[in-house]
């Protein structure tokens, strides 16, 4: 298996462990979708459910994805940064060092190996998802926050109502009262008399 191969099998591997992780944190279920071209991002009906959609052009629908296309360690793939790095450790070799030159040149290769696999995961597909996951949570916040206010608002407005109601119940029944205190007592009617059929 070539090491090109076997760097995007890695990949792929952290693409769906970050957003696991951040699933986990903060307990929001989080569902990443791929939409092509012109397609809508579906968002999710369920309040503590995250969708994030990655946009890609029409034209990447039925393909390989890029990173498998060619071999990630040829030149013409290698940035003018990785190439001054690795002349900076032209003359390197021994202990610790990863190359085939000199006693122990091989132990060094694990850590190189987990140096550039670290490297990959901060400028990957995954720190990309695990940012707009963060974008969206703190999106998501600051509508809570509103959503809060209105909810007050409401709840003042259908206080006073009710208050403004019991004000004129109140004031209806003293009316009411002094209304039957004002009448003359022989027109006053008699709580025991029966009522007339």
């Amino acid at each position: 298996m070539k090491t090109g191969t076997l760097a995007a099998l890695l990949l792929v591997g952290t693409a769906f462990a970050a957003p696991a992780s951040a699933q986990n944190a903060a307990g929001d279920k989080v569902v990443q979708k791929i939409v092509y071209g012109n397609e809508a991002c579906e968002p999710s009906n369920d309040p503590n459910e995250i969708v994030v959609c990655m946009r890609m052009d029409e034209q990447e629908r039925f393909r390989i994805p890029e990173k498998l296309r060619s071999d990630p360690n040829a030149i013409a793939n290698t940035s003018w940064t990785e190439r001054v790095r690795s002349m900076e450790t032209v003359g390197n070799f021994g202990t610790d060092s990863c190359s085939p030159v000199g006693a122990g040149g091989f132990t060094g290769c694990t850590q190189s190996l987990v140096q550039n696999a670290r490297a990959e995961k901060q400028t990957g597909e995954a720190a990309v998802a695990g940012r707009l996951i963060e974008e969206e949570r703190e999106r998501r916040l600051s509508n809570i926050d509103a959503d809060a206010a209105a909810v007050e608002a409401r709840d003042q407005e259908v206080s006073a109502e009710l208050d403004q109601r019991k004000a004129e119940r109140e004031a209806a029944a003293a009316a009411m009262r002094a209304q039957a205190d004002g009448l003359e007592p022989e027109r006053r009617p008699d709580p025991e008399a029966p009522s007339p059929e």
